[in-house]
């Protein structure tokens, strides 16, 4: 079974549940595992959050989020047109910051996780994956 999708949205708050609602639709409808499903929507949350906090100034049109459910596992892949990431910032914020925890929520969610910058017209790419477990009654689990 494989599933893909890419949605280009616009940098505006309203669009974050917009991509998390079609993740966990998708999701469902495969028979993924709840836990699972819920893990990977809030690490899309964030990473759609900082893409419209950060994903480039007014006059940037919008950010991309593409999800892919291939065999066992589930790919997501957040792309703006922001300044991208520095290579020094630190991902861990003090402790009595109200903001910058996202970046650490989704390293603590997905199996493994890349922050990387787009090459050439700048913005920052935030991809990460975890393996999929399915419900008994999935519909479209995979066929060993």
């Amino acid at each position: 079974m494989s599933i893909w999708w890419s949605l280009h949205l616009r940098r505006d708050a309203a669009s974050v549940p917009l991509a998390r609602r079609l993740l966990i639709g998708t999701m469902e409808t495969a028979g993924v595992d709840p836990d699972v499903s819920y893990d990977l929507s809030v690490a899309l949350t964030e990473a759609c959050a900082n893409a419209v906090e950060h994903g480039g100034g007014r006059s940037s049109g919008g950010y991309r989020v593409t999800a892919y459910l291939d065999g066992e596992k589930c790919r997501i892949e957040v792309t703006d047109s922001g300044p991208g990431f520095t290579p020094a910032a630190p991902l861990q914020p003090p402790d009595e910051a109200e903001h910058g925890r996202g970046l650490c929520l989704i390293q603590e969610l997905a199996d493994h996780v890349h922050f990387t910058n787009k090459p050439g017209r700048g913005g920052a790419v935030v991809s990460f994956d975890k393996i999929l477990k399915w419900r008994e009654d999935a519909p479209l689990m995979t066929a060993s």
